[in-house]
């Protein structure tokens, strides 16, 4: 029996700020599986439910899309996450598979006036709420989401 996706969630605390990501979309209905950073782990599981619902409907996900019915007044961003990442944050992803899952998504939520956080007029708060995981680790801006490295 092959078991149903689930939303793996990593609370925030001390070392740094929450995250969430799936496991077993890719298993299960072909398409990647999908990662979140820095909002209440609760509403980032809800957002990727709603996204993995899609992936479950046979709409492919991929690099580039933004999506305006994950958040209701927002949309979201989706960017193909670099391989580099995988250890550092997705390590019940890698049991369940046995290996690295391909590809994974990281889906990326704007501040209040739409700018996602790698547009350079976003505030500095809000370029540092969530990773640049398309970036290589080596390339990644030295700060909170590092401190793993």
């Amino acid at each position: 029996m092959v078991a149903d996706p689930q939303t793996e969630k990593v609370p925030g605390d001390e070392i740094g700020p929450g995250f969430a990501y799936t496991i077993g979309l890719a298993h299960t209905h072909g398409g990647p599986e999908l990662a979140m950073f820095g909002l209440d782990v609760h509403t980032m599981h809800r957002m990727l439910n709603t996204l993995g619902e899609k992936s479950a409907a046979g709409e492919a996900l991929a690099d580039g899309q933004s999506h305006s019915d994950v958040v209701v007044g927002h949309r979201v961003g989706l960017r193909q996450v670099d391989r580099g990442w995988y250890r550092t944050f997705f390590g019940q992803a890698i049991g369940f598979y046995r290996r690295p899952p391909l590809p994974v998504l990281q889906v990326a939520w704007p501040d209040a006036e739409g700018r996602f956080h790698w547009d350079e007029r976003a505030g500095e708060g809000h370029r540092e709420s969530q990773p640049q995981l398309w970036l290589p680790p080596s390339d990644h801006p030295v700060g909170i989401w590092t401190t793993e490295l």
